[in-house]
């Protein structure tokens, strides 16, 4: 496993994260926590969870990922733990949490923050995230800016001043944005400097073979401010395991939860994860192995959030660290890439 720096913070976090969505929804409390035990013992140091967490949120499960996240955390080295949480925003109809989070103001963020701190059993979350811009963008699937859904936000000011606050007063090491635009990151930059408020550390953002609109912009960026990548969902929600492709209606998070993959339901997604996973074929790569090695080992990748619901699963999603892609796979990969390109933004 390989160390890198998050952003500018003091910070360096294991090359794989793990992602806990499933915690509480699809895993067990003990099957959560034989992951995490699991994941630490193999050399990973990060974890990345959420107040809005499992996926799909709803109030009955509400809060249940932090809370096993937490009881497992009491039992730890503190300062061995990496721990990344986010904050849900407006605009989601998400009205178990906090009555509808209504903005990223100084109130929202305050009680987020209080939440997450009880639930998580600590008393400080070592990078804390905007989990989606509350301004108008198009995220999650959506892929244009329409204008005529603009409303009145809180500022980006005011939302990097509350949390500002919350840094420090030691509840907060670090910020960062997810779902996030380069408009937005340049923004949070511009805002940071000229009134001297917390520097966004990270962008946590969808990155996979299937989605690399990153790279049109926002690799720049990173590269150029010193940002780190935590790039999520790198199997596209399985779609990139290949198992859809002999079986649409395959146990998995794709046709259980079919509200929350809007951004893989597209035309072009089927003919290109077939043109990967014949790729992955030829090079003795199973379809998962070399959607994940690539990703991993992208220059501009911080830290790849993975996900899983068996054992079996989180140890060849680890594993695949191990084997990065040729030169001549890459090739292949980008071949593909530019007759397929970003089926699903």
């Amino acid at each position: 496993m390989n160390y890198r720096p998050l952003g500018d913070s003091e910070l360096h976090v294991s090359s794989i994260c793990l992602g806990t969505m499933t915690f509480g929804q699809q895993n067990t409390e003990t099957e959560a926590h034989n992951q995490l035990d699991y994941a630490f013992e193999h050399g990973i140091n990060f974890v990345d969870t959420a107040e809005m967490y499992p996926v799909p949120s709803c109030a009955e499960t509400y809060g249940k990922t932090e809370t096993i996240v937490g009881n497992w955390l009491k039992n730890q080295p503190r300062d061995k733990v990496i721990l990344a949480t986010k904050a849900a925003g407006p605009r989601r109809s998400l009205n178990w949490i906090r009555g509808g989070p209504a903005a990223f103001d100084r109130a929202n963020l305050r009680s987020a923050i209080e939440g997450s701190l009880q639930r998580l059993r600590t008393d400080y979350i070592d990078l804390y995230q905007l989990h989606w811009p509350e301004r108008n963008v198009p995220i999650f699937g959506q892929y244009q800016f329409d204008p005529t859904r603009e409303k009145n936000d809180t500022s980006l000011h005011d939302q990097l001043q509350a949390l500002a606050e919350l840094v420090q007063e030691g509840k907060i090491r670090y910020v960062g944005v997810s779902n996030e635009t380069a408009w937005g990151v340049m923004e949070f930059l511009r805002i940071a400097r000229e009134y001297r408020l917390p520097r966004i550390a990270s962008i946590q953002n969808c990155y996979n073979l299937l989605n690399r609109g990153f790279e049109f912009n926002l690799a720049e960026i990173v590269y150029r401010e010193k940002i780190a990548l935590l790039s999520y969902s790198p199997l596209a929600f399985g779609h990139l395991s290949g198992k859809y492709l002999a079986d649409p209606k395959a146990p998995g998070r794709a046709t259980e939860f079919p509200a929350f993959v809007q951004r893989y339901n597209k035309p072009g997604v089927a003919p290109a994860v077939a043109e990967y996973a014949a790729i992955a074929g030829k090079y003795g790569y199973t379809a998962a192995q070399l959607a994940l090695a690539f990703v991993y080992h992208r220059w501009f990748v911080a830290s790849t959030i993975i996900g899983a619901t068996t054992m079996i699963q989180l140890s060849e999603n680890i594993s695949a660290w191990e084997n990065p892609l040729a030169p001549e796979i890459l090739t292949e990969i980008e071949a593909v890439h530019l007759t397929r390109m970003n089926p699903a933004p």
